[in-house]
């Protein structure tokens, strides 16, 4: 049985999980791996009018694309569930009767005019009118009245984990409404009763909540259960200071894995929003964030979201990746752009591919692109009378080339490279002069991936897939024709 901490992720399905709870979601998740705990899933769906139906399996789904599993939640049960707080109305309705009873709320008969804090109308009046009335069916809230009667206090003092103790003034509060006219909780009597009910002794949020706290941990104590540990996570914004939009490059999770960022990238990205390791070392393993991860790194100030900076930790996971995983996704992404027959790869050519696309590459979905010019060496949108091959000189070094393949065997790297000594020899051309008309001749392109991997990787794809991929011949004697040279 778990010792370690009982922490929760509690989102609501109103939409697409975005950065910030994602990176909360994160820090739960590593915290409870790190020290042996349990992490719930919790979801507070008591907002129905922004409710969306789908949003739930989303944030399931982009929770597991992540890794980020759950140990209790609402699809795979556990002892304190129901974990949807629309399941949990009676639990709610009977923590109310308890507070009710204790003297600690009262039923409010006011209109709901917003008026902060609440000057206590209905605080006086007696119970057993209150409830008469209520009987009646006179529209009523439930208020919690923050000031204790038995044991009134200036003040609410609480510790968090960042900040140290934090205190508020309670006449600065006013009694909260803990349950509305229509019968349901509202957000902070909910979350409490849930905390509550599932054991939840470390509560990770963002410092957004730091304000509803005090009314928390009021609640906490008038319901007699002990209070968790408190740590409220600075913001992430964007780099100009304000709250982060979809205009600083921030998309949700689900964007970015439809964009083809690997997961170990964005992890290791989320990861680094206001957290570093002792040793200052960026890129990190889901396994190695797990070891080295604690909340004591974790700053005070709201953390910036760099999108460069994400674009280059997930560039960097690609190259740590293993080459058969990489190797794995290179061939599913162009089975599904229509490249290939199949997504399962000849080894050797794999490992080619892996070397050609690996440099740089920060997407998954670059890939095709990438990789186009194996099989289509039109693909660049570039002409052979747009470069290096319109030229007399240009034209010998193609002609030479196609001598020089044709009598090559085989045309791996040692190979390559005596190919070009060759036709360097015969062409007389050296530097630019020589490398460009060849790029240009076998890709249709005049920039792109080093030749000495590039051509292996074209070799033996034509011989593995020679309906798909040309040979190198063939593609100089397409530019050359082009030229009209027959």
């Amino acid at each position: 049985m778990s010792h370690g901490p009982r922490v929760r992720f509690a989102p609501s399905p109103t939409g697409s999980l975005h950065l910030g709870n994602a990176r909360t979601a994160l820090f739960n998740w590593l915290e409870a791996r790190r020290r042996g705990g349990t992490m719930v899933l919790r979801i507070e769906d008591t907002d129905t009018d922004r409710h969306q139906a789908t949003s739930e399996a989303t944030i399931f789904e982009d929770l597991r694309w992540l890794g980020l599993d759950w140990d209790e939640g609402p699809d795979v049960g556990g002892d304190h569930g129901p974990y949807r707080q629309s399941e949990r109305s009676e639990l709610y309705r009977e923590a109310g009767q308890r507070l009710l009873r204790a003297g600690r709320a009262y039923r409010c008969f006011c209109p709901s005019d917003g008026v902060t804090p609440y000057p206590g109308t209905c605080r006086g009046l007696d119970p057993e009118e209150a409830t008469t009335r209520a009987g009646g069916g006179e529209p009523h809230a439930i208020r919690f009245a923050v000031v204790d009667p038995q044991s009134p206090a200036d003040m609410v003092r609480f510790e968090d984990g960042l900040r140290g103790t934090i205190e508020f003034p309670t006449a600065e509060l006013g009694d909260t409404v803990i349950v509305r006219q229509d019968g349901r909780p509202t957000y902070n009597f909910a979350v409490v009763v849930d905390d509550a009910a599932m054991a939840i002794d470390e509560v990770i949020r963002g410092d957004d909540h730091l304000s509803n706290t005090p009314r928390q941990v009021l609640l906490f104590d008038a319901l007699g259960s002990p209070r968790p540990r408190f740590v409220h996570l600075p913001m992430v914004r964007g780099q100009d200071g304000s709250r982060l939009s979809k205009r600083h490059g921030a998309v949700s999770v689900g964007d970015y894995r439809e964009r083809g960022y690997p997961a170990g990238g964005v992890v290791n990205a989320l990861a680094l929003l206001g957290w570093g390791p002792q040793d200052d070392e960026a890129i990190l393993s889901v396994d190695e964030l797990r070891e080295r991860f604690s909340l004591s790194r974790v700053g005070r100030s709201p953390a910036a979201f760099d999108p460069e900076k994400f674009d280059w930790v997930c560039a960097q996971q690609i190259v740590r990746q293993d080459d058969g995983s990489l190797g794995d996704e290179i061939g599913q992404r162009l089975h599904r752009a229509g490249l290939l027959e199949s997504a399962t790869l000849d080894p050797d050519w794999q490992m080619l591919l892996v070397a050609l696309v690996r440099p740089g590459l920060s997407r998954y979905t670059e890939i095709p692109e990438r990789l186009q010019m194996l099989f289509d060496v039109g693909a660049g949108g570039e002409t052979a009378v747009d470069g290096p091959l319109a030229s007399a000189e240009g034209r010998s070094v193609a002609g030479a080339l196609i001598e020089a393949l044709e009598q090559a065997s085989p045309v791996d790297g040692p190979g390559w490279k005596q190919v070009v000594a060759t036709v360097k020899e015969r062409s007389g051309q050296k530097g630019k002069a020589l490398f460009q008309p060849i790029r240009l001749a076998l890709t249709g392109r005049q920039h792109g991936p080093d030749l000495d991997r590039l051509v292996p990787a074209i070799v033996v794809g034509h011989r593995l897939n020679p309906q798909r991929v040309p040979s190198a011949v063939a593609r100089i004697r397409g530019q050359l024709e082009q030229l009209g040279e027959r």
